[in-house]
């Protein structure tokens, strides 16, 4: 088996170019990332299940189609991690239940693009029981643990799929987020996650928590990769009932210098952050400034949570477990709870959530009138002890659930895309900042943030723990 680390390149771009150049083998590529996720699973509970054969099999294909002058893609033979709510034919999805097993015949939509650009699925990530939690503390499959420290949670939902690549497990992984569930965690590992606008990613075959906020999106080291993964994802699929036409193209250029960059108030002012967070907030949004943007605050009374999360949320979750739930089928006692408030929900409420859901959408477009984009930091809270409830914030022990989700379950209601990033300050995680623009505005988050890399205002670092890269 290879060495970790001894002469392979780590990120997706370099292992495209290796494997094309002859340097190296997407075969050599796959054993390496079958080695890094077995050596870390007891330490971190990374992953469900891997795919050894298959994926070593796929990666033997790729050589030899390189081998005889064909190029596989712009993902040649580059390991993927993909949490374990997402369809691969084949691969048992669990969607972190303790009943549910799907085998399905047919991938998502997304994994076969993904495949269709060079990729090899290696393995299926642990999440937050169906997706619906932020701490990716699982009482069916154990908790997943964040590599800057096992004691800590790494977010949620797709607790597993952010510690693959911030562990140095897999360059690249595949999650989803419905209120924060790609951010959240990339951000509480240091890492880069892309939440994309509703209907740019296929939802067929992903395991739904609420379609109408569902997206699909990816996670990697740095933006070059994270841009990849996501240009192979995004598009329209017209078998998709949330896919939307708008999705057939990606956003065209928009110059990134001399930005407005609003500060939505009270959103940031009234958030339960701790001290590290807010000291690092303020920090980055000078640095910005520095790099010639204008960073100001910017008024929007009804950007607050929680809102009407709960009331537009929680029905399409109660619809899609009704069955289970009617004949008692077994949940965690965490989900358990959050399913019987989603019960709880009244027509009425949910009428109501979605003329606030409309109303809010309203004021965020017309502020988009006067800035190029928002800025709020990633997380309020770094660190989530698994087995532990509150976090200690400047506001006081409050529950973890919505300190972690307050900069991200409202994009989701709004239905934009977003990205996070790690600001290159000391931190075990480093603290993390969140882009947020207007509809199908990826590339131009992207770009932006790109230039912010390039600065060094956000930069990855690895957790001390990581394999040798």
């Amino acid at each position: 088996m290879t060495v970790m680390g001894a002469h392979l390149p780590t990120s997706a771009t370099e292992i495209s170019k290796s494997i094309k150049r002859g340097e190296c083998s997407a075969t050599e590529i796959c054993r390496d990332a079958l080695a890094r996720m077995e050596h870390a699973q007891p330490r971190l509970n990374t992953y469900i299940s891997l795919d050894q054969d298959g994926s070593l099999r796929r990666a033997e294909e790729i050589d030899r189609a390189v081998a005889g002058g064909v190029d596989p893609g712009p993902l040649t033979g580059v390991p993927v991690a993909v949490k374990d709510l997402i369809d691969q034919a084949g691969q048992t999805t669990t969607a972190g239940s303790g009943f549910y097993r799907s085998e399905p015949t047919e991938s998502a939509v997304c994994i076969s693009l993904l495949e269709a650009a060079g990729a090899v699925m290696v393995g299926r990530t642990g999440l937050h029981e169906f997706a619906f939690g932020f701490s990716s503390e699982n009482e069916w499959f154990g908790p997943v643990r964040n590599p800057w420290d096992p004691d800590t949670s790494p977010g949620g939902s797709s607790g597993g799929s952010a510690v693959a690549v911030a562990a140095g497990l897999t360059p690249l992984a595949i999650g989803t987020d419905t209120g924060g569930s790609v951010r959240v965690p990339a951000a509480m590992c240091g890492i880069y996650g892309l939440k994309v606008t509703h209907g740019r990613v296929s939802l067929r075959g992903v395991f739904p928590l609420a379609g109408s906020v569902d997206t699909v999106g990816p996670f990697a080291r740095s933006v070059e990769d994270l841009r990849t993964a996501y240009t192979t994802i995004a598009g329209y699929d017209a078998l998709d009932p949330w896919s939307a036409p708008s999705a057939t193209t990606v956003s065209g250029d928009k110059p990134t210098t001399g930005l407005r960059i609003g500060i939505p108030q009270p959103w940031v002012s009234s958030a339960p952050m701790t001290e590290k967070v807010q000291v690092a907030f303020s920090a980055t949004c000078d640095a910005i400034r520095t790099l010639g943007h204008i960073v100001i605050p910017i008024t929007i009374p009804d950007l607050v949570p929680p809102g009407m999360i709960t009331q537009a949320l929680y029905p399409e979750a109660a619809e899609v477990h009704r069955a289970w739930r009617e004949s008692s089928q077994p949940y965690g006692e965490d989900l358990a709870e959050r399913l019987t408030a989603a019960f709880a929900v009244s027509s009425s409420d949910l009428v109501a959530a979605h003329r606030w859901r409309t109303g809010l959408s309203n004021s965020v477009a017309e502020a988009f009138e006067h800035v190029d984009l928002l800025i709020t930091p990633g997380v309020a809270a770094l660190r989530k002890e698994i087995g532990v409830e509150k976090i200690v914030t400047l506001s006081g022990p409050i529950s973890y659930r919505p300190v972690i989700s307050w900069f991200s379950a409202l994009v989701n209601q709004l239905r934009l895309p977003a990205v996070v990033g790690p600001v290159a300050q000391a931190g075990s995680p480093p603290p993390s900042i969140q882009l947020i623009g207007p509809l199908w505005s990826e590339k131009f988050l992207l770009d932006v943030m790109q230039d912010l890399q390039d600065s060094g205002v956000v930069a990855f670092r690895p957790p001390p723990a990581a394999p040798p890269s």
